[in-house]
C-alpha cells in the first residue's frame, strides 16, 4: 500500500524521498525492520493473549528431562509470526505481483489449517489435533493451487539467456543477453553442467508437442515438495528455537535467490536463472526473515511462547512456495537439510520398528527416540546445545547451497 501512496507523491507532487519506494532493496530492508519489531514489541500482548485465554501447551510424558517444566506455556505463537510477516508485505510489497499473491495466499492458508489443529488440542483437548488425513489434504490443496498459479498465470515467466553468437548489441551500447520472456517449466538443479532441468521433457517420449504435458509433472512436484517440507518444518519444531532459528537461515538465503534472479545484470553475472519480477519477493521474505527472528526473543530457552503448528506448518509452506517460485526447489534437499533429515528420521524409525516387528516379533529401534533431535536429548545433550549445533550445521548448508551454483 505504501508503495502505490509514495509512488502517486512522487509521480503528482515530486515529493522529495518519495522516490527511493521505488528500489526493492530499501522495501525489503524497511520490511525487514518492520517485522522485526512488531514481533519482538507486540509479540508480548500476543502472548499475554494467549496466556489469559489459557491457550497452554499440553505437553506429552515422553521422558525427556525438562519436559514436565514447559506444560502450560502458551501455545499458537505462529500467530505473531504470520502477523508480522503479512503488515510489512501488505504495506511495503507491490500486492499487484503475481508472486506475493501467492505467498500471502500460501501463509493465510497454512496459517487456517495450523490454527484448526492447535485449536482443536488446545480448546478440544484432543491431543492428535486435526486429523492426519485432512493436514495432507490441505497441504495437498494448497499446492495443487499454487502449482497452477505458477504454470498458468501469464506472469510467471522466465528470460533464457541466449548463446553468444546471438547476442547484439543495443543502441544504448548494452549487449542484450536474455531472450523474450516465455512460459517454462524449467528449473535449476545442483551438480548439472548448464544447472537446469526441463520438467516437460518427461512427455518428450510422447513426439512433438509434449510440452503442453508440463502442467502434470509441475504440479506434482509442487504438491510433492509443500507437504514434504511444511511436515519436515513441523516435525523440527520440537524443542525451543530449533525451527525458528533453522528457518531463518533457509529463508535469508532464499531471499538472496530471489534477489539475484529477479536483477537482470546479477542474474547474468552469477549465470542464474532470470526470472521477471521474482526480485519483488524480496519484500514478502525478509519480512517473513524479521518475524523468524523477532519469534525467537521469546522462542529460544527456556521458551516463553510456542509457536504450534499455526507457526510450523505456515513456515514449511512458505519456504516451500519461495524456492519453487525461483525455480530452486531441487536446492531444497540441501538448503532445508536440517528439516529433511528429521522427516527421514521419522519415516526410518518408524519404518525400521514395523518391519522389525513383524520379522522378529519385537519392534527395535533405530534411534533412542525421534525425530533426531529427541534423539540427543536422550543422549543427555541439552537442548540448547542441540538447538546452536543445529543451526550452525543449517547454515554450513547454506553456505553449500550457494555453492553449488557454481559446481558444475
Amino acid at each position: 500500500m505504501l508503495y502505490y501512496l509514495f509512488e502517486y507523491l512522487n509521480s503528482q507532487f515530486n515529493l522529495p524521498g518519495a522516490g527511493v519506494f521505488q528500489y526493492i532493496t530499501f522495501r525489503a530492508a524497511a520490511a525487514f525492520i518492520l517485522s522485526l519489531l512488531i514481533s519482538a514489541i507486540y509479540g508480548k500482548r500476543i502472548i499475554n493473549f494467549l496466556r489469559n485465554q489459557q491457550v497452554g501447551e499440553t505437553v506429552r510424558d515422553l521422558g525427556l528431562e525438562g519436559q514436565k517444566q514447559k506444560s502450560g506455556t502458551p501455545t499458537m505463537g505462529g500467530i505473531i509470526i504470520i502477523l508480522a510477516t503479512l503488515i510489512p508485505a501488505v504495506l511495503l510489497a507491490k500486492l499487484d505481483n503475481i508472486y506475493i499473491l501467492i505467498l500471502i495466499i500460501t501463509t493465510v492458508w497454512m496459517g487456517f489449517i495450523g490454527f484448526l489443529d492447535d485449536y482443536i488440542k488446545v480448546f478440544k483437548k484432543d491431543k492428535q489435533g486435526l486429523k492426519g488425513k485432512f493436514k495432507v489434504l490441505g497441504q495437498v490443496g494448497l499446492g495443487l493451487i499454487v502449482g497452477s498459479m505458477l504454470y498458468f498465470n501469464e506472469g510467471v515467466t522466465i528470460k533464457e539467456k541466449l548463446p553468444v553468437e546471438q547476442q547484439i548489441t543495443l543502441e544504448n551500447g548494452n549487449k542484450q543477453v536474455f531472450g523474450e520472456a516465455h512460459k517454462s517449466t524449467k528449473t535449476t538443479v545442483p551438480f548439472f553442467k548448464n544447472n537446469e532441468l526441463e520438467y516437460s521433457k518427461i512427455f518428450s517420449v510422447l513426439g512433438d508437442g509434449y510440452e503442453k504435458y508440463g502442467w502434470i509433472i509441475f504440479i506434482f512436484i509442487t504438491v510433492f515438495i509443500v507437504t514434504g517440507i511444511s511436515n519436515g518444518a513441523n516435525l523440527t519444531d520440537g524443542i525451543d528455537g530449533l525451527a525458528a532459528g533453522s528457518s531463518a537461515i533457509i529463508v535469508i538465503t532464499l531471499a538472496i535467490f530471489a534477489w539475484v534472479s529477479g536483477n537482470i545484470i546479477f542474474a547474468e553475472y552469477l549465470d542464474v536463472m532470470y526470472i521477471p519480477n521474482s526480485g519483488e519477493m524480496t519484500v514478502f521474505i525478509l519480512a517473513f526473515a524479521g518475524a523468524l527472528i523477532g519469534f525467537l526473543w521469546y522462542n529460544t530457552y527456556p521458551a516463553q511462547v510456542f509457536m504450534g503448528d499455526t507457526g510450523s506448518l505456515t513456515i514449511g509452506g512458505i519456504i516451500a512456495v519461495i524456492a519453487i517460485s525461483i525455480r530452486k526447489e531441487l536446492l531444497l534437499p540441501i538448503l532445508a537439510g536440517i528439516f529433511v533429515i528429521e522427516n527421514l528420521s521419522v519415516i526410518m524409525q518408524v519404518s525400521w520398528f514395523k518391519y522389525t516387528r513383524k520379522k522378529y516379533g519385537e519392534g527395535r529401534r533405530i534411534f533412542k527416540m525421534s525425530p533426531l533431535h529427541h534423539h540427543y536429548q536422550k543422549l543427555s545433550y541439552h537442548e540448547s546445545k542441540i538447538v546452536v549445533r543445529f543451526w550452525i550445521v543449517g547454515i554450513l548448508l547454506a553456505v553449500f547451497t550457494i555453492v553449488t551454483l557454481k559446481l558444475r
